[in-house]
């Protein structure tokens, strides 16, 4: 079957081809080629690198148009600067604006290799919605949209046009995530509306719906123009006293004493305080260009943008639409359509990590066999595009990040060097909200927005690998459109980081899910591990839908031993720091960091908060203390390699504190449940009666036949249970004796999705999910161990003694979810809003199915919010007084609030066990009447 791109319908003005000529679609060969072209003008629909260079030259002679001239940019740069930028795209001259806007153009230089815009190529969708995965981004998306909007209302161009967005569905899952998100936008505030396939045709005619189910409309989205914007930018920064410099490429960046110093260009070298990396997809390259070298993980892949030529009577104000099933977009541009889409396998670009400076040399030939399932999607989804005359397919390279998200902040090697790149394909939407966040980074310390989630520190160097990066980025474009189901798991990048009870794990039945690398078990599944062979197989979890999960049985069984007799857990990926001194140096610092008391006896564990200067958590951690100087730091896996920077960043110079990541020399073993004292008593010759041993200390023991275990007695849920910290050649000698031991106490294997179970009914707040950087121990029940009067200052002290005295805004409840069916109805997973008294009042964090209440449990945060939308003081009355629902997938379900941890039934009750609270103590209730007094 051939389908024809031709001219026939069109009017005059829409020609491209000579009268005998056509383009044909060969749908069984995927194939676009030319039939009948005597006039030799099959180069006119080509792509080639003169074209693609002719192109750029033209939008680059464009300028201009836009007020800026070759007299206002230098090429060379100055001798000193407090800001160097390096990388002239939109990203960097969103950086430059925001610094500019805040009095710093005087201090800033925007250095570009090229031109500049010169990254900002013609084709780009200019795509702009404000509806992202996570809250932050839909910040950082709004702040972007303002700005736009506040350009174009000055006549400063943007391209900018309102033209709201349709998304399409075609099957329940994705109805079901367009009702999430249309919940969640409640929270985010951003208006939009679940459709009929009627209505979609309505907002666009030119769509097939025959297939559709319905769809989510965004009103307030719309188009802009990437290059104006950026060149928008600049000439705002200019006027504001910013120095501009093209045409030369930044050779290094010097440091001193871990801080930026000075950086080298071709045309000479800037003495500077900050550098900031928008490279774009050069930012991997240039953050090689410093000692240590800063960690960008990008790779190239090759991304597909179709421009037809004019359509006659194509209605201009149509809306942009996605077609997320089938992983396709289009919008109207300039009476043409431009379209595109994120394959599931996408092509990655310079795959030997080598990414030519000049435009011509990178040019990428447009691949039409690979282009082709989107095309067909294309043709599919608007019929009337097979009579339409194609001007190009343009194949674009973009760079993406391993977990497909934006990366900005500092980098954890050197200090004032930060980093914004890895926006894909929606720079525009993403850059001013990000260069404000650089921008306040760098003036004032901190970011408005909790950017936790973005932050570079979530990378290791494993991410840096560039074999691992051009595996990953086949697999990363597709995620754009790719339904949003819970505990999203990657299919590349796996067994790299192990612990050595892996092969162990995997032959009991392990499904492993991948946190920083580490395969960790998610749940444990004997019957099904085997392959044809009798081999055991490396499985990866998943979880198809947003109902009950196939994996229900086996957590709970899981659940009811580590309540009721032992599980065993590999704990293996919490981050593991040593912090040691020669006198009481790392006594001091820690005081500083802490909000605990950290000195506390040797043997103690100390749980404690690390606080930003607003109170906030930048980590949540377990000290044990080892010996007078010296401790041992338990901290959640995604901080790595974060908390150890934040260290790092509060070291006084001399280095008289010494800090070293053990993450990988021990491996960790949690056992839990009310028969773990006696069967580890029966391997070691320590006394674990509660007198010698008692629950929240540490001693080190010999278990079998090894020795120097560090033993933690806490388990992280609540569970009685201890964790051993093993160094690695005795892992598996432990493992294999303590699942002998345990056989006569019904030991068995649990994973990862029973510990979340575990620590959600027990009210367990975890960092990274639950708190943030902009989170305080006052608002989610923590502040029993603050101590303000351990006579040592500490970060965040002054914010936390003024919040305490003004009262918190928000608290942090636990919800029991009635009248909900777990066989029958949707799940919650994160993120649902709350409303009580029928009013909205915030939303979910983590939630889990509790086994022992047997109902869906949510942990979030409410708000005591006036007609106006204007928090006003939280007090225990006020959550206590309310009526609570939680709405999944829109429909809402009433919900039991809790302040404090409820007391869980069990066949083997035990005072310590039931004396830990993780959240909310009730002697934290009285502290805080008194302070309120």
């Amino acid at each position: 079957m051939f389908l024809a791109l031709k001219k026939s319908r069109l009017c005059k003005n829409c020609c491209l081809f000579s009268k005998q000529s056509i383009i044909t679609y060969n749908s069984a060969s995927g194939r676009l080629g030319s039939a009948a072209f005597p006039s030799g003008n099959v180069r006119s629909i080509s792509t080639g690198a003169q074209q693609f260079s002719r192109l750029t030259e033209r939008k680059n002679d464009d300028l201009h148009h836009y007020g800026l001239s070759s007299a206002s940019i230098s090429s060379k740069p100055p001798k000193d600067a407090r800001v160097v930028i390096c990388g002239g795209g939109i990203m960097g001259a969103a950086v430059a604006y925001q610094l500019a806007q805040r009095g710093w153009g005087q201090h800033t230089v925007l250095i570009e290799k090229g031109r500049i815009g010169e990254g900002n190529p013609w084709h780009f969708s200019g795509l702009l919605g404000e509806l992202k995965p996570t809250y932050s981004q839909v910040l950082l998306a709004q702040t972007s949209l303002e700005l736009i909007k506040e350009f174009d209302r000055k006549g400063l161009p943007t391209g900018w046009k309102k033209t709201g967005s349709l998304n399409l569905a075609r099957t329940r899952d994705r109805m079901t995530m367009f009702r999430r998100m249309k919940s969640q936008s409640v929270s985010w505030n951003v208006e939009c509306e679940i459709v009929t396939p009627e209505r979609c045709k309505e907002l666009c005619p030119i769509i097939e719906t025959d297939d559709l189910i319905g769809g989510l409309w965004i009103p307030n989205d719309g188009v802009g123009n990437p290059n104006a914007f950026c060149q928008s930018l600049v000439k705002e920064s200019l006027d504001k006293g910013v120095t501009v410099v093209e045409n030369c490429p930044v050779i290094k960046i010097n440091q001193h004493n871990g801080r930026v110093k000075s950086v080298d260009t071709a045309n000479g070298s800037v003495e500077c305080v900050y550098f900031v990396n928008c490279a774009g997809f050069w930012a991997r390259q240039v953050g090689q260009f410093s000692e240590p070298y800063v960690k960008v993980p990008l790779h190239a892949a090759e991304h597909y943008y179709l421009h037809t030529k004019h359509i006659c009577d194509l209605d201009s104000s149509i809306p942009v639409v996605r077609d997320l099933d089938g992983h396709i977009y289009f919008r109207e541009n300039n009476g043409c359509l431009l379209a595109g889409g994120f394959e599931t396998k996408a092509k990655p670009a310079y795959e030997d990590g080598d990414i030519p400076a000049s435009i011509a040399e990178r040019y990428l030939p447009a691949d039409w066999d690979h282009f082709h399932p989107l095309l067909e999607e294309l043709l599919r989804r608007i019929p009337s595009l097979k009579e339409a005359t194609l001007e190009r397919l343009s194949n674009c390279p973009e760079a993406f990040s391993p977990d497909c998200k934006w990366i900005i902040g500092e980098a954890p090697e050197i200090q004032n060097y930060l980093v914004a790149a890895g926006m894909k394909t929606v720079g525009m939407s993403a850059a001013a909200g990000v260069g404000r966040a650089i921008a306040d980074i760098i003036t004032q310390g901190y970011s408005s927005v909790d950017l936790h989630e973005l932050d570079i520190s979530r990378f290791l160097g494993l991410h840096n690998n560039r074999k691992f990066l051009r595996d990953r980025v086949r697999e990363v474009p597709g995620l754009h459109y790719d339904l949003n189901y819970p505990f999203h798991e990657f299919r590349t990048g796996r067994n790299l980081r192990m612990s050595p009870i892996f092969p162990a794990l995997k032959e009991a039945g392990a499904v492993f899910s991948q946190v920083m690398g580490y395969e960790r078990p998610a749940w444990f599944d004997k019957k099904n591990s085997l392959d044809e062979k009798g081999v055991p197989t490396f499985r990866v979890a998943n979880t198809d839908g947003f109902g009950k999960p196939h994996w229900f049985d086996h957590v709970q069984l899981e659940y009811e031993n580590c309540r009721e007799k032992i599980g065993l857990s590999d704990y293996s990926t919490f981050t593991k720091i040593d912090m040691w001194s020669k006198g009481r140096e790392v006594v001091d610092l820690l005081q500083y960091l802490c909000s605990n008391d950290v000195d506390q006896p040797v043997g103690s564990i100390i749980h404690t908060g690390m606080h930003n200067r607003h109170g906030g958590y930048e980590n949540d951690c377990s000290l044990a203390r080892l010996s007078e100087n010296h401790y041992m730091m338990i901290a959640p896996t995604v901080q790595q390699a974060r908390c150890k920077a934040w260290i790092d960043r509060h070291l006084t110079p001399g280095g008289r504190v010494s800090v070293s990541d053990v993450t990988s020399m021990f491996t960790a073993i949690c056992i839990m449940g009310p028969f773990t004292r006696i069967m580890l008593s029966e391997l070691t010759d320590t006394d674990l009666s509660p007198k010698s041993f008692p629950f929240f200390t540490c001693k080190e023991l010999d278990v079998g036949l090894a020795n120097g275990i560090r033993a933690l007695n806490l388990t992280h849920t609540g569970e009685l249970g201890y964790v051993l910290y093993i160094p690695n050649e005795f892992a598996l000698h432990v493992y294999t004796k303590l699942m002998e031991a345990g056989q006569r106490y019904g030991i068995k294997h649990c994973g990862y999705y029973a510990m979340r179970t575990l620590r959600v009914e027990k009210f367990f707040a975890f960092w990274g999910q639950d708190l943030d950087t902009f989170t305080t121990p006052l608002e989610c029940g923590r502040m029993w161990r603050v101590k303000f009067d351990k006579g040592v200052d500490f970060i965040g002290k002054d914010a936390l003694l003024k919040q305490r005295d003004k009262g918190v805004e928000r608290m942090y409840i636990q919800l029991l979810i009635n009248d909900h069916d777990p066989d029958i109805d949707l799940w919650s997973w994160g993120g649902e809003p709350i409303y009580r008294n029928g009013v909205y009042c915030g939303q979910t964090t983590t939630t889990a199915y509790g086994f022992t209440f047997k109902k869906q449990i949510c942990l979030g945060f409410v708000k005591n919010l006036d007609f106006k939308g204007k928090p006003l003081p939280v007090t225990n009355d006020f959550v206590l007084n309310g009526d609570y629902e939680v709405e999944i997938a829109g429909i809402r379900y009433p919900a039991k609030a809790n302040l404090h941890s409820p007391n869980l039934p069990t066949k083997y009750p035990d005072q310590e066990r039931e004396a830990y609270k993780a959240t909310r103590d009730k002697s934290d209730d009285t502290s805080l009447l008194a302070y309120n007094k």
